[in-house]
């Protein structure tokens, strides 16, 4: 059977090719008999439009490119829902590249969405390589979500407040009475930024003694390594603050492999409010950094560059909130009701 063309739509609505593409195209100016007597047509021939041909004629793809820094990471799942569900009300569809492959490969996917002719490009997350995005900035409009860097001119930066999120989880810690916690740190612009909050949080409390850093890497590994090392430390701490929820679920087999139950002997904090900190045999407190409300204010941020390219570049910051959950309570004590 055929294959229904635009053609056969405006002689079945009675009307020209061009109106049909008005109204196809959700343009305004059509009288409402005529734009019903379209829709009609393209419902009874099933007519579907030609993506290229469309693409061609408005030399526009619809669609956005959006750069993971890896796709293993849990907590891209509810900031891409947040991101898709904006860009689909809005005609556009994602396409998704892993950062962590393009590194694999030696391949600038970046470079590989532009000649995609992507209408728009998201970085999601902290790149290995910031680097690989001045270029593609500067052809195509680009928002970095969920991490800081890189800064660039027409580049907006949406994220969570990362400092106010660290303040939240070491408070949390100091108010039920630990005085020796510890962070597990991350890389990058955001896990600097959680890692200087956490000092400053510990020295404004009169605590900067008893605090202590180790790195990660925001793997489960990472978490479970560094763990390991601050319990065979000098002073074993009470409490750990873990830059994001995976590196949390590596200190915690770190603290069940050493015989210390959570949280009466090891009190954990994560980041993020992944899935997997719902799951409830971790049930793990965190901070819910509103992702599925930053991807939806990338989205935006994105298509109001798309309208406006050279409009200035923007900082938007979510405000964080603790889930405080099973992992957490006063040291050598009981979860507070």
């Amino acid at each position: 059977m055929r294959t229904p063309t635009i053609r056969d739509v405006a002689a079945r609505a009675g009307v020209s090719k061009s109106l049909v593409s008005l109204v196809l195209r959700g343009a305004d100016g059509v009288r409402p008999e005529k734009r019903q007597a379209v829709l009609a047509a393209v419902e009874e021939l099933g007519y579907r439009p030609n993506a290229a041909a469309r693409s061609l004629s408005e030399r526009r793809t619809r669609t956005v490119g959006v750069l993971l820094n890896d796709l293993r990471n849990p907590w891209f799942v509810d900031l891409l829902d947040g991101l898709n569900s904006r860009l689909y009300d809005n005609g556009l569809r994602m396409l998704l590249a892993d950062g962590h492959l393009n590194r694999r490969l030696g391949e600038d996917l970046a470079h590989t969405f532009t000649e995609l002719r992507v209408d728009g490009l998201i970085a999601v997350g902290t790149l290995q390589d910031p680097g690989v995005l001045r270029a593609a900035a500067g052809r195509v409009p680009t928002v970095v979500a969920g991490a800081r860097e890189p800064v660039l001119p027409a580049v907006d930066v949406v994220a969570g407040d990362d400092e106010e999120g660290a303040r939240l989880a070491t408070e949390h810690l100091i108010g039920l009475g630990h005085r020796h916690i510890a962070h597990i740190a991350g890389p990058g612009a955001v896990g600097e930024l959680r890692r200087r909050s956490f000092e400053a949080t510990m020295r404004a409390h009169g605590l900067a003694d008893t605090a202590r850093v180790e790195r990660g890497d925001l793997t489960e590994e990472g978490g479970y390594r560094a763990t390991v090392r601050l319990l065979n430390g000098p002073r074993r701490p009470t409490a750990v603050f873990a830059v994001n929820d995976v590196t949390c679920v590596g200190a915690l087999s770190a603290a069940e492999a050493s015989g210390l139950a959570v949280p009466r002997d090891l009190s954990l904090v994560g980041y993020d409010n992944t899935y997997l900190s719902q799951l409830r045999h971790l049930w793990l407190t965190t901070v819910d950094n509103a992702s599925h409300e930053v991807g939806r204010r990338a989205a935006q941020h994105l298509l109001a560059r798309i309208a406006d390219p050279d409009r200035p570049a923007h900082v938007d910051l979510t405000a964080p909130t603790l889930e405080v959950r099973g992992t957490t309570a006063p040291p050598g004590g009981t979860r507070e009701a």
